[in-house]
């Protein structure tokens, strides 16, 4: 009897040994991706509150807007910050990604910026304004452009407005598409572009201050946390976000933005 007891106690503690170091294999990398800025400047933040949880954290920068979701999708990366809801849900309707947001983060306000004009209102017949060619980016643009009296544009109703649905345009203006990434670039070329602030920023431009014109704080264009739907319930998820959403985070992007971004948690 005692022999085997011992046998069933040395059984249960290697069984017990063996459990814990599978647990110890399977702690996880992070693996996040972001576009260059203050999204990445975050990320960096972030990253030894998240690893104080027990993951390590891998942050991959993307130069454009259209990669971050695909590596997401295919599994090369875990999460993505870089993006605001109506530009993943236009994602996903159009790829048939399987991606959701796990939550906000911040609110990056798209600004007008210019080297030829000061003020909206300074714009003449005929000027170029350069804006996003993704489509809620772009949709974006002209709906502020809307607010702003410039042109105004008709849509079913929900719908994100493209340059086929401006209906008035007293100044005759040539809109331009552009990647977003280029439009920094562009300035040179037209009278006004229409810039995210991620890309204003890595530019050297201050949003709050070489801005003419700008998206109200009331935007509800808010950054988003994209995952795979599969990972909805992960704890590594909650980890990270609830990592990212923390009084220190709130400070940092509030001190480093410098009134260019606001927390949206």
């Amino acid at each position: 009897m005692m022999k085997t007891m011992v046998k069933v106690l040395c059984a249960a503690l290697a069984a017990a040994g063996l459990s814990a170091a599978a647990d110890a294999a399977e702690v996880k990398t992070i693996r996040v991706g972001v576009t260059p800025g203050i999204h990445e400047q975050v990320a960096e933040f972030v990253k030894p509150l998240v690893e104080k949880k027990g993951y390590a954290v891998k942050i991959t920068t993307f130069s454009d807007y259209v990669l971050p979701n695909q590596a997401l999708a295919d599994g090369d990366i875990d999460i993505n910050i870089f993006q605001h809801k109506p530009y993943l849900d236009t994602q996903v309707k159009d790829r048939g990604l399987k991606l959701i947001s796990a939550g906000t983060n911040f609110i990056a306000p798209m600004g007008f910026y210019s080297q030829k004009i000061k003020t909206m209102a300074e714009l003449k017949d005929g000027d170029k304004i350069a804006i996003p060619n993704d489509p809620s980016n772009g949709g974006r643009a002209l709906l502020l452009l809307q607010k702003f009296g410039i042109l105004k544009v008709k849509t079913a109703p929900g719908a994100i407005p493209s340059v086929i649905d401006v209906r008035e345009n007293p100044k005759h203006i040539k809109l331009v598409e552009l990647d977003a990434a280029q439009l920094p670039r562009s300035l040179p070329d037209v009278t006004v572009a229409a810039i995210n602030t991620n890309y204003a920023v890595s530019a050297g431009m201050n949003p709050a201050k070489d801005s003419i014109a700008r998206e109200g704080a009331d935007s509800p264009y808010a950054n988003i946390f994209a995952i795979r739907a599969a990972d909805k319930d992960a704890a590594w998820v909650k980890a990270y976000v609830s990592a990212y959403q923390s009084e220190p985070v709130r400070q940092f992007i509030l001190e480093t933005g410098k009134g260019a971004i606001l927390p949206a948690f």
